[in-house]
């Protein structure tokens, strides 16, 4: 059975901190702003040409700083830089790129991760110092896993340690896809035995209502350290909100594609660039994290070892899956086609969702019921504050 690797980020945080991290994140954001503007003015993209041109120097500026920080410096400085090339061309920028965040990526010689003792022993220019951290029940899942790169990161409410983690799963050959149309208001599943699964998730509901809360705050509270403080909370809240939903909807589309095997998404990394509505729509479609809950989707999925494939979206919710014909509107959120088939828009893009997995994966696609040709198959509707509660 092939394998696959997971990766999931878990966040830590610190008891307290010593004076010595405060230097690191001072000497660290320093090292990598000489090291963008190196970059800037050579037109460096490469990490190793940006190594070895500046190491040496480098090394004699901080001989007491442990190697390896000046190599993620370099790692974190070219990404800078290839990020602000990407948004120069698109005519987003033309300011010299600057490193503003308290953040120190490690790697694997800079820092040892015990999870059992619940400390960390960080490398400082001053030897290793060893800090505890917060434990937290989902910390526990992370027994068994392999530990990768980790960042220290400043904020407000403390010092933080995000580690990644690793694990091979088995993940099974899948007997056939369930097609997965994610929306901004719900998600719709395309099963193979005919039948269309609707989630409503209401999470245009949450994510505006925190969104007007939040514009309140700002036009009450022009300037003050309340109105930080009152923004950041509700931010959390949100987050959070969205995160328990996220996680409680998956945990039921993984239920309902387990005996498949298969689960196929569209490639919807690019989506962001390409929106162009208008105002108050492409303010709601940036805030949508359809990315985040795609991760979730295939991070908990391969754990119970069920395939995930992306798909290209193009189109998946404009054309036929019967005949492939461009589709019309009937009615708000009603297509049909000149061949008689007509369903709800979010119906056919998890359809033809589906019949392009199926395609992709060499499979052959099998002709679909006269019911479902004209009627689109059998479409449950589910809330989500109904059906995730009774999935916990």
């Amino acid at each position: 059975m092939p394998s696959e690797t997971i990766k999931r980020t878990a966040k830590f945080k610190f008891k307290e901190t010593l004076k010595g991290l405060d230097n690191l994140f001072q000497t660290y954001q320093e090292i990598v702003n000489f090291l963008i503007t190196y970059a800037f003015e050579n037109n460096i993209t490469s990490f190793y040409r940006l190594r070895k041109e500046t190491y040496k120097s480098l090394r004699e500026r901080y001989p007491e700083l442990p190697s390896h920080y000046i190599y993620t410096a370099c790692q974190m400085a070219t990404a800078v830089y290839k990020s602000f090339r990407k948004r120069k061309r698109k005519g987003k920028t033309n300011k010299k790129p600057v490193f503003k965040r308290e953040v120190v990526m490690l790697d694997d010689h800079l820092f040892k991760f015990n999870l059992e003792k619940r400390v960390v022993k960080v490398s400082t220019p001053n030897g290793r110092i060893v800090l505890e951290f917060y434990p937290a029940k989902y910390h526990e899942k992370f027994k068994d896993w392999k530990v990768g790169q980790a960042w220290l990161v400043k904020t407000p409410r403390g010092v933080f340690i995000n580690v990644v983690f690793s694990k091979e799963v088995e993940v099974r050959e899948p007997e056939t896809f369930v097609g997965i149309d994610l929306n901004e208001n719900n998600v719709t599943l395309s099963l193979p035995n005919g039948e269309f699964i609707q989630i409503i998730t209401h999470e245009r509901e949450i994510r505006t209502g925190y969104f007007v809360k939040r514009r309140r705050i700002q036009k009450k509270l022009r300037t003050s350290k309340k109105r930080k403080k009152l923004l950041e909370k509700y931010g959390e809240r949100e987050r959070n909100k969205l995160t328990d939903l996220y996680h409680k909807l998956v945990n039921k589309i993984v239920e309902l594609a387990e005996k498949y095997g298969g689960i196929a998404l569209e490639d919807l990394t690019e989506i962001q660039e390409s929106i162009r509505y208008s105002v108050e729509m492409n303010g709601r479609l940036h805030r949508w994290s359809f990315r985040k809950l795609q991760s979730i989707i295939e991070y908990k999925a391969k754990l119970k070892g069920i395939k995930v494939i992306f798909v290209n979206p193009a189109h998946t919710s404009s054309l036929c899956p019967i005949c492939g014909g461009k589709l019309s509107p009937n009615g708000r959120r009603v297509l049909k086609c000149k061949c008689g088939f007509e369903a709800d828009r979010d119906v056919i893009g998890s359809w033809n969702i589906r019949l392009r997995a199926l395609k992709m994966w060499g499979v052959s696609v099998p002709p679909e019921s006269p019911s479902m040709k004209m009627r689109g198959g059998k479409v449950i509707h589910y809330d989500s504050f109904v059906c995730l509660k009774s999935s916990g």
